[in-house]
């Protein structure tokens, strides 16, 4: 199930997708579309079986995730596939989530992405594990923040995962929050809107 928000899919410009986090949902995540709200987007959110992509932790042997992890990220993959199908480029696309999965199908899947909003984010796997990855993103804007600590994301995880994307090719912001719990700040939800102003404008057409 893909909820959608915004303008209809096949009239839309450009696609935010977002990925709710463990224990969320797609209607909780597509929430912060009036936060994240551009006129000629549509905003689509993918809901995971169980309100879970995967059991365990991100942090354990991937093994231990399968075949679950396998399955999330191919349900990532058909919902771009179904904003390219209604003549979204993946250049016109974000990819974004709290928590679990956003950053690892970006990095799985390297191409040129409109962006990548990683609030509380991470590559997956356990800890001294290699998590670097193939490919090219093309100078994609990524935004990576992330409380320090936090009960779930370890911050040098975090660290890890940009500068891994950075060293794919996307320019990476991240920022880090003292003390915050687990969620999305305003500060975050203002440097994400600045990440959708500047990859979206090109898409902006007259009326």
């Amino acid at each position: 199930m893909i909820r959608q928000f915004g303008k209809p899919l096949n009239d839309a410009q450009a696609a935010l997708i977002l990925l709710h986090g463990r224990g969320g949902s797609a209607e909780d995540i597509l929430s912060l579309a009036k936060d994240l709200y551009f006129p000629q987007v549509v905003y689509l959110a993918p809901q995971a079986p169980g309100n879970s992509w995967y059991p365990n932790s991100f942090l354990a042997p991937r093994a231990q995730n399968e075949p679950w992890l396998t399955e999330a990220l191919r349900t990532v993959e058909t919902t771009v596939q179904m904003a390219n199908d209604a003549g979204i480029a993946s250049d016109q696309i974000v990819i974004g989530g709290f928590s679990q999965g956003a950053t690892e199908f970006v990095a799985t899947h390297p191409r040129r992405y409109a962006g990548l909003i990683a609030f509380t984010g991470g590559l997956i796997g356990p800890p001294g594990a290699d998590l670097s990855h193939a490919g090219d993103l093309a100078g994609s804007p990524a935004f990576f923040g992330s409380g320090d600590p936090d009960p779930h994301v370890p911050w040098q995880r975090v660290e890890q995962s940009a500068q891994i994307l950075a060293a794919m090719g996307a320019a990476v912001t991240i920022r880090r929050y003292p003390n915050r719990a687990h969620t999305i700040s305003a500060e975050e939800i203002d440097f994400a809107n600045r990440l959708l102003r500047d990859a979206f404008a090109p898409a902006q057409r007259p009326a």
